[in-house]
């Protein structure tokens, strides 16, 4: 026999719909195209929009066009490190609360180290795993929309105060 759901629990869907992760953005960055690909196949479940860069540097002008809600950033790449590009991004206060999952296949303490001091929220080490991938991508999504929400309200209640 099966529990009763509790009253006030949210499926997983509806938790996505009321959060609006179909308006999402996620930004992957990589200078290997086969592994854009692979990731870009493996993120069409998460049911947001998936914009490539190939290096650093390209990144960094997409970011500037349309600041996504999701930086998945390979370590090493020409032009500009995914280090580097971390780095500027959280030094940024107009993007610095965007959650950048370092991906690599460094496994070393001290890249660790360096990607927590550049400014990382997370990692993830190739090859990728797809279940791990989309689990993290929806997670760390979820809190940032519902930052997001949490700020618009209490942006309004603001404004509300104010006419008081």
């Amino acid at each position: 026999m099966n529990a009763p759901e509790p009253p006030n629990t949210v499926d997983e869907h509806e938790l996505d719909a009321q959060v609006g992760l179909a308006t999402a953005v996620i930004l992957v960055v990589d200078d290997h195209e086969q592994n854009l690909e692979l990731m870009q196949a493996y993120l069409e479940s998460v049911g947001c929009q998936v914009v490539t860069a190939k290096d650093g540097v390209e990144a960094l002008e997409r970011i500037e066009a349309r600041p996504p809600d999701l930086i998945l950033l390979d370590v090493m790449m020409p032009r500009m490190s995914g280090f580097q590009l971390c780095e500027s991004v959280k030094a940024d206060p107009s993007t610095r609360d965007i959650p950048v999952v370092m991906v690599t296949a460094l496994s070393e303490v001290g890249d660790v180290e360096r990607a927590v001091e550049a400014g990382a929220d997370d990692f993830l080490t190739k090859p990728v795993n797809k279940l791990e991938l989309v689990t993290r991508a929806k997670s760390l999504l979820r809190v940032r929309l519902l930052k997001r929400q949490l700020e618009q309200t209490r942006e309004e209640m603001r404004r509300v105060q104010g006419n008081a």
